[in-house]
């Protein structure tokens, strides 16, 4: 008779694991259980305008822990009233945040955070599991200026517009009969840039990700990002519950949101650009202030990522780059402009 392989409750565990990650290699740490921490927006936990190595974090998690954090609409309450949303539809804690928050700038942006991720240091990449994420409010805006300032002449049609959002359709009201799918995505999710560089507006993205506008980082996503300082202090806001590749006019359907996002310390991953994961595609991203830069980032990224899963040479990588891979515009209005780039993982095999 044969023997009966015995299997220990640790490999157990491990081999779990490795089956919920699809069979990918994960860090010891994520066989531990992880704790979620609820983070509001208040005065006290977001950082308006910036990120920064020097900010005090207003969480503090440990690696593989999940943050059920709230974004808010980044626009003033007298401005959203102006353009039509009823006063008792402004949140009270956008109001509190506008009103009590003085240290600000150079970016425009209200970010929550930043959160302190323990054992992330420069060096490492912050995995962000994006596990939902979920409208907060029955509107959005948007406005207009952007890449094409021309058209923004005025005229009867107000330069702000609002949208109603409607959650269980899932779709947005531009015009009477005119829907737009949405698909919510945090616009701004970062960590902060190497201490050298000091505050960092949260305008442009950058290497440290921030405003990258990518609308592939929906629910069910993952993003990582290489750190440059301990904690790597992880920010997150500019809720989208829709947009275009491009973002030509500056804006998205601009709204608040709430999510749940996984943060874990990746030491066995080296990164010079953040990459992104969806269950079908690789993306690879880059970003400048001149968009023949940033494309040379994004396709260059690619080529890295191509090496390292199926081992090609760079010349393979870079000639199955442009058989199978695809470049898209992430967005023009940031002053440093995006582009990323996506192949299906399907393509690479096993």
């Amino acid at each position: 008779m044969a023997s009966q392989l015995h299997i220990g409750p640790t490999t157990r565990r491990a081999l779990f694991a490795l089956l919920l990650a699809g069979g990918a290699f994960r860090p010891a740490h994520a066989l531990q259980a992880s704790r979620t921490h609820r983070l509001p927006a208040t005065p006290q936990t977001v950082a308006y305008g910036y990120y920064w190595s020097a900010k005090e974090p207003a969480l503090r998690v440990a690696s593989g822990d999940v943050i059920d954090v709230e974004t808010l609409i980044t626009n003033r309450p007298d401005r959203l009233e102006a353009a039509g949303v009823a006063p008792g539809e402004v949140q009270q804690s956008l109001r509190d945040i506008v009103a009590q928050v003085t240290d600000r700038g150079p970016g425009g942006h209200i970010l929550t955070g930043p959160v302190f991720v323990e054992g992330a240091d420069s060096g490492d990449v912050l995995e962000v599991k994006i596990l939902s994420v979920d409208l907060a409010i029955p509107y959005g805006y948007n406005g207009c200026s952007g890449f094409l300032k021309e058209n923004c002449e005025r005229n009867s049609t107000p330069l702000t517009r609002i949208l109603r959002l409607d959650a269980k359709r899932m779709v947005g009201t531009f015009a009477p009969g005119v829907e737009i799918p949405l698909h919510p995505f945090f616009g701004s999710m970062g960590v902060a840039p190497a201490p050298a560089l000091g505050r960092v507006s949260s305008n442009p993205p950058g290497p440290h990700a921030g405003n990258m506008d990518n609308k592939e980082f929906v629910a069910g996503t993952t993003l990582y990002i290489p750190v440059f300082a301990a904690g790597a202090l992880f920010e997150v806001g500019d809720g989208h519950a829709a947009q275009g590749d491009g973002e030509v006019d500056q804006t998205a359907i601009e709204t608040s949101l709430r999510g749940k996002l996984q943060l874990t310390v990746r030491k066995d991953l080296k990164l010079d650009w953040p990459r992104g994961e969806t269950p079908s595609h690789w993306i690879t991203m880059g970003a400048d202030t001149s968009l023949t830069r940033a494309t040379q980032i994004a396709i260059q990224e690619m080529v890295k990522l191509l090496m390292e899963k199926r081992g090609f040479s760079r010349v393979e990588a870079y000639q199955f780059a442009s058989m199978a891979a695809d470049l898209r515009i992430t967005q023009l209005v940031d002053g440093n402009v995006g582009v990323h780039m996506m192949v299906a993982k399907s393509l690479l095999g096993r």
